[in-house]
């Protein structure tokens, strides 16, 4: 059997760093992606069967490279998982153009961006794509102007590449995260903030990244062979239970 490829990006932490990880104990090979080498290089340098590219997503040319590099390493790739992102969380008079362009040019340009400098090669592998969303793609709340924007509009592109690219044999579907325990998520996210979350997901709790990533793997998998243009929420039911939370609406 070929050893199946999956190229991950934002692959140094949290989501993408627990894909990758996922995929190995699969018995995939990994190319992981990052635009930060320090931290890139730290999660890559213990891992067997990896491959580590420093590439910023949101810029064609290093697109370009990323990929050009992962083809010559592995000759192949089967799967694509666009984690890469950013976060803005402020109100939405406080959001500059430039903060606006910043959250859009890596969580919607460079979903783009990757999925047509792949596309040829997930069309001789009928490969798969999983783009990464976020359950603030489904559903409005405070401080998102821009985040939120941008992930709908990556869940709305799931569904054109899936309608376009289905004739290729390349399937294309969406994970929508609820709140996941990363050290970022853990860091900025105030005790109030955190107990809030606690009240308004039906299974009381923040999700883990392996979490998240079982559910990549799955839809990079055989398993999901006849899923496509479909968006799954991982959110532990915080997409069912209403709007957003009061203390994010109190506070700044």
């Amino acid at each position: 059997m070929t050893t199946k490829v999956a190229l991950v990006t934002g692959a140094a932490r949290g989501i993408g760093l627990a894909a990758t990880e996922l995929f190995l104990e699969r018995g995939w090979q990994v190319a992981m992606v990052d635009r930060d080498g320090d931290e890139l290089a730290a999660a890559s340098g213990t891992l067997q069967g990896v491959h580590p590219i420093v590439a910023d997503v949101s810029i064609p040319e290093q697109v370009d490279r990323m990929r050009n590099q992962a083809l010559a390493r592995f000759g192949r790739i089967d799967a694509l998982v666009n984690n890469a992102g950013v976060a803005l969380f402020s109100r939405a008079p406080s959001v500059s153009f430039e903060q606006w362009r910043e959250v859009m040019a890596t969580n919607l340009d460079g979903v783009f961006l990757c999925t047509q400098a792949l596309t040829p090669a997930l069309a001789e592998t009928k490969g798969a794509i999983v783009n990464i969303a976020s359950i603030s793609g489904l559903r409005a709340s405070t401080l998102r102007v821009a985040y939120g924007t941008s992930k709908a509009a990556v869940i709305h592109l799931t569904k054109q590449y899936a309608a376009e690219l289905g004739e290729m044999g390349i399937r294309v579907n969406c994970i929508a995260p609820g709140p996941v325990r990363t050290k970022l998520a853990m860091a900025v996210h105030a005790p109030e903030i955190i107990a809030a979350y606690y009240d308004a997901i039906p299974l009381n709790r923040y999700g883990e990244p392996r979490e998240i990533a079982e559910g990549i793997v799955f839809l990079c998998s055989e398993n999901a062979s006849f899923v496509t243009g479909q968006t799954l929420a991982v959110d532990g039911g915080f997409d069912a239970t209403g709007v957003g939370l009061p203390a994010l609406r109190r506070g700044d």
